[in-house]
């Protein structure tokens, strides 16, 4: 049974840093890509940034790119994203999901992926 735990939210000013993780087990890690998607309250969850099953792709939405960073560990199976100058619009939970490798298409699609975590939340506000 697959299995995945989004950790390190909290509340943070604007400008600071934080780092998510999401600890995966019960599939097979490095069959999948992964994704970070965010809902803020009243807001339909949208994706943030995509890695691949090798971690040698990344992608961003624009409202995150140049501030966020998505990576993976293929060996301890957890994936991360780094989160810099964080602005109050960054307030949201934040979920991570697997998609089979053998998927393409959108990134975006949430239909596309087989696993979910529940969420660690992230409040930016000073």
């Amino acid at each position: 049974q697959a299995n995945l735990v989004e950790s390190g939210g909290g509340l943070v000013r604007p400008g600071d840093s934080l780092t998510l993780s999401c600890t995966t087990s019960g599939f097979t890690f490095n069959n999948y890509a992964m994704s970070w998607f965010r809902q803020a309250p009243g807001e339909l969850r949208e994706w943030v940034a995509a890695v691949s099953w090798t971690g040698g792709v990344t992608f961003y939405s624009d409202s995150v790119k140049g501030r966020f960073t998505v990576s993976r560990d293929n060996i301890k199976n957890v994936l991360y994203l780094q989160m810099n100058s964080l602005t109050p619009a960054d307030t949201a939970k934040y979920f991570c999901a697997a998609r089979p490798h053998y998927k393409g298409g959108n990134y975006h699609v949430e239909g596309s992926y087989d696993f979910w975590g529940q969420g660690t939340q992230v409040v930016v506000s000073s």
